[in-house]
């Protein structure tokens, strides 16, 4: 698959203007015996001197490792594994903690409600080690920005904005009850025929999308389609991924069965996401086109578990079992078919507090080597970002998680992220700290008064 980068990530931004908001001086570390994980190779390369210094990282060779700078920290990781930062393909940041139910989690009557609640989300994801995120759904070019600016923390953010769907699909909200006009929640939009594909196509890239999302089938989460419907027709679709092409960005489509599948992929769709009911043969199709899939097991357990048996409307609920059933099974074929896997959560409301724990169910049907690359190189090459993320190398992105135990043998250590992450870095900056050897740099230094 020829890989094409985005124009808002490979244009020089413009350096924002200082705020208050300003984080104190970056600090630079120097990192000795350290266990790195490469998660290129599936391995570990012991004893590594890792420098972060400007937001980057540095490969120090052991002859060159007293030739440190005077004012830098060094931290002894011996014993410790030190991995490349998490990304999360699959995610709604807008879709905030805090109401009961379904309905509540997607359709924010004040909008106000969710985006006072955002930074609080945001820092949360990257205390758990995601580092990047890319939100398939809701969240906007000012909480990217905001997040870029260090005025609160947050993931990388890449965003679509809002999905597109038809009338009466996954991202249409409305009952059937509902008449009149078109809706718009926090998370999608709603557009029917080719002019008005193309003008929203358009509109999200306006607004700062880096990918567009759009929905191929019906989904558990919608109250009036079902999961065998296809929707958007051929042309629809094909006009949304020429004008993704002309901005050299891509269109990945929510999509749970063979048919929908290929039908997304036959008009030009480069990643599919959930695609739970998948068969062999659209498993070996997917591959052959060089498509991404992005699984989104964790939330169809969370949804069925016992914890949140209320979440789910009845109707929803049997679609629910429906795709969880076959989840696993849609990893297995996935990868026997050589098809690049991703990472995702797809978690709404108050069901976000389960994000980590997609690891564990992975670790079901794949290995562990497996699953670190769908959340790291495998998640940056989908990004139009594997020469900045998802590795520790030289130039590449200081995000970096300092963890007290291999997650190649034992991937489900992930799904703990307060037990055994014991630091995370993003930007060559300690954001989140568990561990008395690495303190938290990100507080401005407090003035005393008396």
């Amino acid at each position: 698959m020829t890989q094409r980068r985005i124009p808002f990530i490979d244009e020089k931004p413009i350096a924002p203007a200082p705020g208050p908001w300003k984080l104190p001086p970056q600090r630079t570390y120097i990192f000795k015996n350290a266990n790195v994980v490469d998660t290129s190779n599936g391995k570990i390369i012991h004893n590594q001197v890792i420098k972060l210094s400007g937001g980057l990282i540095k490969i120090i060779g052991n002859e060159h490792a007293q030739l440190f700078p005077n004012d830098a920290i060094v931290v002894d990781l011996a014993g410790k594994y030190l991995s490349p930062g998490l990304i999360d393909c699959h995610a709604h940041l807008s879709s905030v903690p805090g109401e009961e139910g379904l309905t509540a989690s997607i359709v924010h009557p004040d909008m106000a409600v969710s985006h006072f609640r955002q930074p609080y989300m945001a820092a949360q994801v990257l205390y758990r080690g995601f580092t990047t995120m890319r939100d398939t759904g809701g969240a906007t070019l000012a909480l990217k920005e905001a997040i870029a600016d260090d005025v609160f923390p947050g993931p990388r953010l890449f965003i679509a904005n809002k999905a597109l769907s038809q009338t009466g699909g996954h991202g249409d909200s409305r009952s059937a009850h509902e008449a009149c006009c078109g809706t718009t929640n926090c998370l999608s939009t709603i557009v029917d025929g080719v002019p008005a594909a193309i003008h929203a196509t358009r509109e999200q890239i306006r607004m700062g999308a880096d990918f567009i999302k759009i929905m191929t089938s019906g989904g558990v989460a919608s109250p009036t389609d079902r999961l065998d419907h296809i929707q958007f027709t051929a042309a629809e679709i094909r006009a949304i991924t020429e004008v993704a092409e002309t901005y050299n960005t891509y269109v990945t489509a929510h999509a749970y069965t063979p048919r929908s599948i290929r039908h997304a992929v036959d008009n030009g769709v480069k990643g599919i996401e959930h695609g739970n009911l998948i068969d062999k043969e659209t498993a070996e199709y997917m591959a052959k086109n060089n498509v991404w899939f992005t699984p989104t097991l964790v939330t169809y357990h969370a949804m069925g578990s016992d914890k949140y048996a209320g979440f789910l409307p009845p109707a929803n609920r049997e679609k629910n079992r429906q795709v969880l059933e076959q989840g696993l099974q849609s990893l297995r074929l996935a990868d026997e078919a050589g098809v690049t896997i991703c990472h995702g959560s797809d978690l709404l409301g108050p069901l976000w507090i389960e994000q980590s724990k997609e690891f564990g169910i992975r670790s079901q049907a794949l290995s562990a080597v497996k699953i670190l690359q769908g959340a790291t190189v495998n998640a940056a090459k989908m990004l139009g970002q594997e020469n900045f993320l998802g590795q520790i190398k030289d130039g590449f992105a200081a995000d970096v998680l300092v963890l007290n135990r291999n997650p190649l043998e034992d991937i489900s250590i992930l799904d703990e992220p307060e037990k055994y992450i014991l630091a995370v870095v993003k930007n060559g900056r300690v954001y989140k700290s568990r561990w008395t050897k690495l303190s938290e740099d990100v507080a401005p230094v407090r003035t005393m008064v008396e």
